[in-house]
């Protein structure tokens, strides 16, 4: 298996790319005006914000990369759709975690307790 695949396959299996991306708060902000389900051309993303058209596209590349959109080309335009299913695996993996903590503090509960 080449590098460049088991980064890749590396990437899908982690949450962190869909942290990293939902991290900064123009990329949350796009995220939430795409997750209606209406897909939408970057001149709608980009009313209503002082941020250029170039600014928000590569903001919505970074949400691209984290597939939590996909891009489909009309014309000369670019149509951005959300993808939910990147949020169901955050979803996984945070009931994995809580289920982690859950146990510790079990232990430690029962430590003390003794």
């Amino acid at each position: 298996m080449s590098r460049k695949t088991r980064s890749s396959t590396a990437r899908r299996q982690t949450p962190a790319p869909v942290f990293a991306a939902l991290g900064d708060e123009t990329r949350l902000r796009l995220g939430a005006k795409l997750c209606d389900g209406q897909p939408r051309f970057i001149s709608h993303l980009t009313e209503g914000s002082k941020l250029t058209r170039q600014a928000i596209t590569k903001h919505l590349r970074v949400l691209q990369r984290a597939r939590l959109l996909h891009c489909v080309r009309r014309g000369r335009e670019s149509l951005f759709e959300f993808d939910p299913q990147p949020i169901g695996g955050i979803k996984q993996y945070l009931d994995w975690v809580s289920g982690k903590w859950d146990q510790s503090l079990a232990r430690l509960k029962s430590f003390v307790e003794d």
